[in-house]
């Protein structure tokens, strides 16, 4: 797996590796950062590197979830150009090399729900149209395409997921981590957008559970699948959900500031992925404590 030593990568690496699979990883990192025990082999890397030849044809993989590239909308408007570099032409690179060394493995893209901009209505279907509002979502869309093109064209077994609001302890940016250190090491709290704006949470232990299904039970044929609880939070009761678990009770204040590229609103279908057999187990309010407990212990060592 690529971005073995990511937020999600690490989650990954973690649940395979205890599901009794060997867990190859790749990163640019060097190996401290990266999750090796629970890892058969380290390589780091800088893809598109032409060592991952050799890597697939002493290793010849089942299995190849890419967790590598950008995630970061406002990077991707601010450096487009790295960003499409960092997704669409990596994971280009990454399909083409597999296609030519490892023809059977199953090839498994982390997508992002950024693709649908603002929907037009909610719960969003797969089926809905996609409307990015970001470099971001529109490289992911390109990625998604990619994979349909080496399904269709070369026959490789892809599928993407268009994952939600991803979290859980060991994030480090984004909107939950910026309320809990906010809200740990300031007196009020004062936040991006209005509050209304509004998210699906899952967390990294279900997207790894979500990713193990797909690998067992997909038909891996380009298709494209919503990874979400369902769930549609409002910042603004994220944030009360925060201050619950820290047992504090500041003002919470929005700048009504809503950043380029940003959607206003998330809320998925997970029917589709649901027929296949997975079902979120980590319900929001425990998530919450959990990453709350977290921050705090990383913020002030308590």
């Amino acid at each position: 797996m690529t971005g073995v030593a990511g937020f999600i990568g690490r989650y990954v690496a973690r649940y395979f590796y205890v599901q009794g699979w060997s867990v190859i990883g790749i990163d640019s990192s060097p190996p401290e950062n990266a999750p090796l025990s629970n890892l058969a082999a380290y390589h780091r890397l800088q893809l598109p590197d032409p060592k991952l030849n050799n890597i697939l044809q002493e290793n010849p993989p089942q299995v190849c979830i890419h967790c590598a590239g950008r995630a970061s909308v406002g990077l991707s408007v601010t450096d487009p150009v790295a960003d499409f570099h960092a997704n669409t032409v990596l994971t280009f690179e990454l399909l083409n090399t597999l296609h030519l060394y490892a023809p059977d493995c199953r090839f498994i893209f982390l997508s992002s729900a950024a693709v649908y901009g603002n929907p037009e209505s909610f719960p969003v279907r797969e089926t809905q149209t996609v409307a990015p509002i970001s470099p971001y979502g529109f490289h992911k869309l390109m990625c998604e395409q990619l994979c349909l093109e080496f399904t269709k064209i070369y026959g490789l077994s892809t599928a993407s997921l268009r994952i939600f609001s991803a979290y859980g302890p060991g994030l480090r940016r984004q909107v939950l981590w910026d309320i809990c250190q906010k809200a740990i090491t300031q007196s009020s709290l004062l936040l991006q957008g209005t509050g209304q704006e509004s998210r699906d949470f899952i967390h990294a232990l279900d997207i790894a559970r979500a990713l193990s299904v797909v690998v067992e039970s997909a038909p891996m044929e380009g298709e494209i699948y919503n990874l979400g609880t369902g769930r549609e939070v409002t910042i603004s009761e994220l944030a009360t959900m925060v201050l619950e678990s820290l047992e504090q009770n500041c003002q919470i204040r929005f700048d009504g500031v809503v950043p380029t590229g940003n959607p206003l609103n998330w809320q998925a279908d997970i029917s589709k992925l649901k027929s296949i057999g997975f079902t979120p187990t980590v319900e929001l309010e425990r998530g919450v404590k959990t990453f709350v407990n977290w921050c705090r212990a990383e913020l002030v060592g308590v």
